[in-house]
């Protein structure tokens, strides 16, 4: 989930319980080593012996790339850099990362998932696991299995599956049976991912689809504690009321407070606005919010709507030109601005069992 699930998202989602371990934002690897910079910038948790969120949560480093040469040099680095986990990523499908070979284009031919597998599992032996994340196919179904199968042949210890194609991008629904076929035929642990927004959608994803874990994204953003919510039905069998406003309008304020120790407050403000983007899309009260405050480019005000006790229909008067034309403020197609000013693609990694 570029521009995403950054290391202060990881800390505040894993603060509140439920989760098994988190997946970084991925590293873009071409055609070279990277220095340890870009690792630590993409992990700082490289920097702590655990490898883990303040809380304790095991975090997994990412990698995206074609060329096998290249992510097994990477590999390596990030292994000597102190990584627990190596996750691979064929299941992007922002049209950028696909133009330059990577993500879900490698999905077209199973071989190079592969090759690409089995490089970095070689690069380094059994000292940590190598995992991948796969999506049903590219633009369908018919190499689903193929692919699954390649990932495992290549040495992949689990295996993600998102369940959607990359033309399907993220339509609903997820095919979670899709899934399920897949975990029919593989020996490795495989975890369902897509379209888990709720307590009855986690459940219903996983009689689908057989597997034992499942993957939160989108969902564990929309609903900061649906990791937390499910873990207390799985040890209680009792359904926690749903999550409202004031502890949501709390995290994103705590999120600020944290972001703008390093970042400049107009990216603040933009990372803010892309996770109220996300919480709208499941709560009436975040949805009158975004569409309230979206055009604010003062970071100060923005948080004032949030934490209101009650918002007035003209709380998002106040802007600027620049936010009139939209400068900054992620839309309903799930596009946003990263942090260093680029137009991204938002989606996809947090695990629960």
């Amino acid at each position: 989930m570029e521009g995403v699930i950054d290391a202060v998202a990881r800390d505040l989602l894993t603060r509140r319980g439920g989760f098994d371990w988190a997946v970084t934002e991925f590293v873009r690897v071409v055609d070279a080593r990277l220095p340890p910079r870009v690792f630590l910038k993409h992990c700082p948790e490289l920097a702590s012996s655990r490898v883990a969120t303040p809380s304790g949560t095991a975090v997994h480093l990412q990698l995206l790339g074609s060329d096998a040469q290249a992510l097994a040099a990477n590999a390596r680095q990030a292994l000597a850099l102190g990584a627990v986990s190596l996750d691979l990523n064929f299941g992007c499908p922002a049209k950028l990362v696909n133009r330059h070979d990577g993500g879900a284009s490698l999905l077209r031919d199973p071989r190079r998932v592969q090759a690409a597998v089995a490089a970095v599992h070689a690069a380094v032996g059994d000292a940590i696991p190598v995992t991948a994340k796969i999506r049903l196919g590219f633009a369908d179904r018919r190499l689903a299995l193929e692919c699954a199968l390649a990932a495992e042949d290549g040495g992949a210890r689990q295996l993600v599956v998102h369940g959607r194609t990359r033309d399907e991008g993220y339509r609903p629904p997820a095919h979670w049976e899709w899934i399920g076929r897949i975990r029919q035929r593989l020996r490795i642990p495989v975890v369902a991912n897509g379209d888990i927004w709720t307590l009855e959608d986690y459940w219903k994803a996983r009689t689908l689809s057989g597997c034992r874990d499942v993957m939160l994204g989108r969902g564990a953003l929309a609903d900061p504690w649906l990791a937390p919510r499910i873990r207390h039905w799985q040890a209680t069998g009792e359904q926690l009321p749903p999550t409202d406003w004031s502890r949501r309008g709390e995290l994103l304020a705590e999120y600020a407070a944290l972001q703008r120790n390093t970042l400049p407050d107009r990216v603040v403000t933009s990372l803010v606005k892309q996770w109220l983007n996300q919480m709208r899309t499941r709560d009436p009260e975040a949805a009158r919010r975004f569409q309230a405050l979206k055009r604010l480019t003062d970071l100060d005000a923005l948080m004032a709507g949030l934490q209101a006790a009650t918002l007035l229909p003209s709380a998002g008067a106040a802007r600027t030109a620049s936010s009139r034309a939209g400068a900054g403020t992620p839309g309903a197609d799930g596009k946003g601005i990263d942090k260093n000013g680029k137009c991204i693609d938002k989606k996809e990694a947090l695990v629960t069992s």
